[in-house]
């Protein structure tokens, strides 16, 4: 099941898109995507309600605006270096253990919402990621097998990172990755049943076209299982959380020479059966 919210910035409501690309209206069954639907089983009560429903489902007409697919995670965690080729561009050695950071949840924006550079950035990169939402709390898992039970769906990320506030400002990456829009998540949330294996999935980003990352959730150093798992051992992970887990190489910190995103420059993910992102970088005023 593909669940997205849509309408206008902050006045977004839950749907399922179907099969046939229809997209379906399910206020009936859920006021939002958030903590307390993930919580209370809301993915299982929404495709009991889409199975059911046959013609007397509400269709929703037109092309409106898709935001997030999760409305205001508690928690947005991401992990560096999760890929070998991304470690070995940044002139870093590849992680014994998993590389934690976080980002502020406000920077969470619609998939094909604008990015803004911050007004004195010159060094705004991106970061194509799968992203784990997780539907129920986790906390001390005692292996990776329980992980799975955790996972609501999957998603796609642009971690969108302005190196020098990263890099350069106390080395405290979060300066570097919280500014506005600095999270475009989606198009949809897809659950894990409509996934044969996430471990498996390409994911590519063009810059005006031009391909800059391709690869493989193969080639993660930590997979997805593990990274909640470990992750529970030092927060507790709620429902509705978001987990980033790392880019491949391509990032414009690892062209020679360096490459960062300018005003009206357009990026294009895909991550395969999560759907496509669109982002167009604009300046920010202040």
């Amino acid at each position: 099941m593909r669940l997205v919210r849509f309408g206008d910035a902050g006045q977004e409501h839950p749907g399922v898109l179907l099969d046939d690309g229809r997209l379906v209206d399910v206020r009936e069954v859920a006021d939002d995507y958030d903590q307390r639907f993930f919580a209370s089983g809301g993915v299982e009560r929404v495709r009991r309600h889409v199975d059911a429903g046959g013609s007397g489902l509400t269709i929703v007409e037109g092309d409106p605006r898709l935001g997030a697919p999760v409305a205001k995670p508690y928690q947005v965690l991401c992990i560096g270096l999760n890929y070998r080729d991304h470690a070995i561009e940044s002139g870093l050695e590849v992680p014994a253990e998993p590389v934690v950071f976080s980002k502020g949840p406000a920077t969470v924006v619609g998939p094909d919402d604008e990015v803004l550079l911050p007004p004195d950035s010159t060094r705004t990169d991106w970061e194509v990621e799968l992203a784990v939402v997780i539907g129920s709390t986790a906390r001390y898992l005692a292996s990776e097998a329980e992980a799975a039970e955790h996972i609501a769906g999957f998603a796609i990320s642009n971690d969108v990172s302005e190196r020098e506030y990263q890099l350069e400002r106390g080395g405290q990456w979060i300066k570097g990755k919280s500014c506005e829009t600095f999270n475009p998540l989606g198009p949809w949330l897809v659950t894990p049943d409509e996934l044969d294996d996430p471990q498996d999935l390409r994911l590519t980003l063009d810059v005006n076209g031009t391909r800059r990352q391709d690869s493989s959730t193969s080639e993660m150093v930590f997979g997805v299982h593990h990274l909640i798992w470990y992750l529970s051992q030092f927060m507790v992970l709620e429902p509705g959380d978001v987990i980033n887990t790392g880019t491949p190489a391509g990032v414009g910190l690892g062209l020679d020479p360096p490459v960062y995103l300018q005003e009206g420059d357009t990026m294009t993910l895909e991550i395969e059966g999560l759907g496509r992102q669109r982002q167009v970088a604009r300046r920010a005023t202040r």
